[in-house]
C-alpha cells in the first residue's frame, strides 16, 4: 500500500517532535514502582506533556495490594497514581493505548545517570523501558490529532505506576479501559532489530506461608514441626509439575532461625509460567495437590497467597489481523517488522484477557532491559512514531 500525501504529512509530523529532550528529562527522575516521591514527580512530568492532547486528564488512586511479609504478616502495600486521559469517549471508533511510568530501579539503585554508549545509543535507567515508548507515543498521538479524521475517534490512555510488580494495583482499571476498544497497542520496548513480542505465556505469582511447632532442636526435636522441611518439600514437589507448557521456579524460602530452635514458619515464594489455559489449570492442581499432602505429611498449616496475575496471550485471528496491519505501515515506511513468542508478559496480556486485540511492543528499540546496560537507540524513536501514526490512522480509517 502506498502512502497518501495526507499519511506522508501524518508521519513527518510525528517524526519531528522533541522525543529525545523528553525521554532525557524523564529518565533523570527515578521511577522505581516503591519510590512513591519519584512516581509522583513523573506522574506531575508526564501529565504535564500529555495535557498538549485534547480531552480529560486524571489521577487514579491506586487499587489496594496485599503483600506477605517475611515473618508471614499479611500488610498493604502502597502504589503510585495511574494517569487515564480520555479523549473523545462518544466517538464511533475507540482505541487504547497503554504505558507505564514505572521501572525496576528503585531509589538507591546505583543506576542513576544518562550516558552515550556511542553515537545514537543512549544509556540510561528506563530510557527503553519505557520512557522512550512513553515519548514517541505522544509523538504519535500528537501528530494525529492535526490529522482531518481526529472527530472520528477516540481513545483512551492508561499509564500505570506498577507495571514492572505485575500491575497489581491498576489491573481492574486495565480491564476497565479494555472495555468496547477495537484495538489496543502497548509501548513496552522492541528489540534492538525492532522484533515485536508475538504470542506471550502468563504468569502466577505465589507465597505459601508454612506454620509449623517450634521446640528444642537437641532436647525434644521430635515434638516440632520443622517448618523449613515442610517448605522444602513443598518446593520440590511443586517444581516436579513442569511441562507440557508449564514452568515452575521456586524462587526463595524464608524463615528459620537458631540452629537449636525446629523452625516453626517459613514461606515459600514460586513463580508459575503457563503457555495456556490448561497449563494454568495443571498448575491450581498442583498446588492443591502439593499443598495437602505436605500439610498432612509434616503435620503443619500452609496458607495460599498469590494468583495468575497475568493470563496467557495466544494470537488469535483478531491480534494476527492487528499485527499484519502494523507489518503492512511498518513496510510503507521501509521497515520490516518481525514478530516471535516470548516468554515474558507484560499489560498486553491483561488486555488480550479482555477480548481486545493487542500489539504490545509498539516501543522504542532498545535492550539490556531490567540491567544497568539498558540502552535506546535513539533513530528508532522518530521510525516508532511513525509507525504509531501510520497504523492508529489505518485503524480509525479502515479498522482490522
Amino acid at each position: 500500500m502506498a502512502l497518501s500525501g495526507a499519511e506522508h504529512a501524518l508521519i513527518e509530523r510525528a517524526r519531528a517532535a522533541p522525543m529525545l529532550g523528553w525521554v532525557e528529562a524523564w529518565a533523570a527522575v527515578n521511577s522505581g514502582t516503591r519510590n512513591l516521591a519519584g512516581l509522583k514527580a513523573m506522574a506531575g512530568l508526564l501529565a504535564d506533556a500529555f495535557a498538549a492532547l485534547p480531552g480529560a486528564l486524571a489521577l487514579v488512586p491506586p487499587a489496594p495490594v496485599e503483600t506477605v511479609l517475611a515473618d508471614g504478616k499479611v500488610a498493604t502495600f502502597d502504589h503510585g497514581d495511574h494517569l487515564l486521559l480520555t479523549v473523545r469517549p462518544e466517538a464511533p471508533v475507540q482505541l487504547l493505548f497503554t504505558g507505564h511510568m514505572d521501572t525496576v530501579y528503585p531509589a538507591d539503585h546505583p543506576f542513576q545517570t544518562l550516558a552515550w554508549r556511542e553515537p545514537g545509543v543512549l544509556g540510561g535507567p528506563g530510557v527503553a523501558d519505557m520512557k522512550g515508548g512513553l515519548a514517541l507515543l505522544l509523538a504519535a498521538l500528537r501528530a494525529v490529532e492535526e490529522a482531518p479524521f481526529a472527530e472520528h475517534w477516540g481513545y483512551q490512555l492508561l499509564i500505570n505506576s506498577d507495571e514492572e510488580t505485575g500491575s497489581l494495583s491498576s489491573a481492574a482499571l486495565i480491564a476497565e479501559v479494555a472495555r468496547g476498544k477495537r484495538a489496543a497497542l502497548t509501548y513496552e520496548p522492541a528489540l534492538p532489530d525492532g522484533t515485536l513480542a508475538g504470542a506471550r505465556g502468563g504468569t502466577g505469582n505465589f507465597a505459601l506461608i508454612v506454620r509449623g511447632r517450634s521446640a528444642h532442636a537437641g532436647r525434644n526435636p521430635e515434638e516440632g514441626r520443622n517448618a523449613v522441611v515442610a517448605a522444602a518439600d513443598l518446593a520440590l514437589r511443586l517444581a516436579a509439575a513442569k511441562g507440557d507448557g508449564l514452568s515452575v521456579n521456586p524462587a526463595r524460602i524464608e524463615g528459620g532461625g537458631p540452629n537449636n530452635v525446629v523452625p516453626e514458619h517459613a514461606i515459600l515464594r514460586v513463580n508459575f509460567r503457563p503457555k495456556n489455559s490448561e497449563a494454568i489449570a495443571r498448575a491450581e492442581a498442583a498446588l492443591t495437590e502439593a499443598i495437602a499432602a505436605v500439610a498432612a505429611a509434616h503435620d503443619v498449616a500452609i496458607e495460599r497467597h498469590g494468583d495468575f496475575n497475568r493470563p496467557p496471550k495466544p494470537i488469535d485471528p483478531g491480534a494476527a489481523r492487528l499485527f499484519d496491519m502494523v507489518k503492512t505501515a511498518g513496510a510503507d515506511l521501509g521497515l520490516a517488522i518481525g514478530w516471535r513468542d516470548t516468554g515474558g508478559v507484560c499489560d498486553g496480556n491483561n488486555i488480550a484477557a479482555c477480548g481486545v486485540p493487542v500489539v504490545d511492543t509498539m516501543g522504542a528499540r532498545g535492550g539490556a532491559i531490567h540491567s544497568s546496560d539498558e540502552f535506546l537507540i535513539v533513530e528508532s524513536l522518530a521510525e516508532r512514531a511513525a509507525l504509531s501514526a501510520l497504523t492508529i490512522s489505518r485503524l480509525v480509517e479502515g479498522g482490522l
